[in-house]
């Protein structure tokens, strides 16, 4: 037999050991939370995932986990402002431990929805309970997790992120001043390529170009964390392109607004050679300020 065939052998094998619920993620069991979620990843069918989650819910059923991933399906779904709703009347049931997951639920719920304000408040409400030592629950790190992968949070990195999230969040708004006092923060905390590409966008809006260029060399120079990525040369070539357009409009600008200033002088050149050779070149109104203008010098 090849190595090839037995090589699948052996996966078929393991596959009929492994317990279904480990096989495909599920919790192990016949509650309403797990049917929900034996609903939502093996038959694909969200809705009515969402429906067995409501169930969950009601009947206590892993309350922190059912109303999260209810949330998180309904974003999925568009049906985000649902979600928020969700959340906040039935988060009072769940665990102190969950609450912190749920607001990270919540800013991605208001960034879907462009509830800016909200997502913005959130963001500083976090800002606060790290300072204040009441985030990760008193721990100086979290266990997250990534597609499908845990790893471990600092609360450094964790700040450096949410700083990150609202200077990202003031610059929807336009409030590009604020949004560089965030960036600028987070880049002490934590430096990366990704915060200061944005970091750069917020000086390019500010027409701050020399400040923006000196920004964006660092993340060229490859010093900063996620420099080599491809999204992050992506977007550092996009900025370069969007500095040298904005310095070139600004060069044209200057120079049109000589060539206007100059063409206005030499049409009021005009228009005061029209006047009657005993006539004062001076316009009228610099006739009626001289005699006091002479005054005042005597």
């Amino acid at each position: 037999m090849s190595r090839r065939k037995l090589g699948e052998k052996q996966l078929d094998s393991e596959a009929h050991e492994t317990p279904f619920h480990v096989l495909h993620k599920l919790p192990p069991g016949d509650s309403p939370y797990v049917r929900a979620k034996h609903v939502q990843l093996v038959e694909k069918d969200p809705d009515a995932a969402i429906v067995l989650f409501w169930k969950a819910i009601n009947a206590g059923d892993r309350v922190d986990s059912a109303l999260k991933d209810m949330a998180v399906v309904m974003k999925q779904q568009d049906r985000a402002e649902e979600a928020i709703e969700a959340i906040k009347s039935f988060r009072d049931r769940c665990s102190r431990q969950a609450q912190e997951s749920l607001d990270n639920v919540l800013i991605d719920l208001y960034k879907k929805c462009g509830r800016i304000d909200e997502q913005i408040e959130l963001l500083k409400q976090k800002l606060w309970m790290i300072y204040h030592g009441e985030a990760f629950n008193g721990k100086p790190t979290k266990t997250a997790r990534s597609h499908g992968r845990k790893f471990q949070v600092t609360i450094k990195q964790e700040t450096s992120r949410i700083l990150g999230n609202l200077g990202w969040a003031y610059m929807q708004q336009g409030n590009y001043l604020s949004a560089e006092v965030v960036y600028q923060k987070a880049q002490i905390i934590d430096p990366d390529a990704n915060k200061a590409c944005n970091l750069c966008l917020c000086l390019i809006k500010q027409t701050r170009y020399a400040d923006a260029w000196s920004v964006l060399n660092e993340v060229l120079q490859g010093k900063l964390v996620g420099a080599d990525d491809p999204k992050s040369k992506n977007r550092v070539e996009e900025l370069l392109q969007e500095l040298n357009r904005c310095q070139s409009e600004k060069l044209s600008s200057n120079s049109l607004g000589s060539k206007i200033e100059d063409a206005f002088l030499e049409g009021l050149d005009q228009l005061m050679n029209q006047w009657t050779p005993f006539r004062s070149r001076r316009l009228p109104i610099f006739e009626e300020i001289s005699p006091f203008r002479d005054q005042l010098a005597c």
